[in-house]
């Protein structure tokens, strides 16, 4: 199966930069899609951004010009920079990958909306 795990969550003030970073392992030949979404309390979890195999993007409107997303697709990387980080901003970030070949003939069946990583924790002091 594939497993997702972040890592670069942490405290910063409002202002400051953070990088998340998320690698996918298991038996893995190609990642289509990866990138993040984040959670408050008592809400749903919203996209914040995300990037085809090809470079395509898709970003949240709230992080426009803040956030950057990009892979390493060797690795099953990807990558959130997060700059001029806001209090809002505060949430936990989960990683997502959908459309995983496992060879080059055959894929995963991803369960439904993707794969997620446990989530890893940003806040952002005001």
């Amino acid at each position: 199966q594939v497993q997702l795990v972040e890592s670069g969550g942490g405290l910063v003030q409002a202002g400051g930069s953070l990088r998340l970073s998320c690698v996918a392992s298991g038996t893995i030949f190609s990642i289509n899609m990866m990138g993040w979404y984040r959670q408050t309390p008592g809400k749903q979890r919203e996209l914040v951004a995300i990037m085809t195999s090809g470079g395509g993007t898709n970003y949240a409107s709230f992080v426009k010009g803040r956030f950057t997303v990009s892979r390493d697709n060797a690795n099953n990387t990807v990558y959130l920079q997060m700059n001029n980080l806001k209090s809002e901003d505060t949430a936990v970030y989960f990683c997502t990958a959908d459309g995983v070949k496992k060879t080059s003939l055959h894929w995963y069946a991803s369960p439904p909306g993707g794969y997620f990583g446990q989530g890893t924790q940003v806040t952002v002091s005001s």
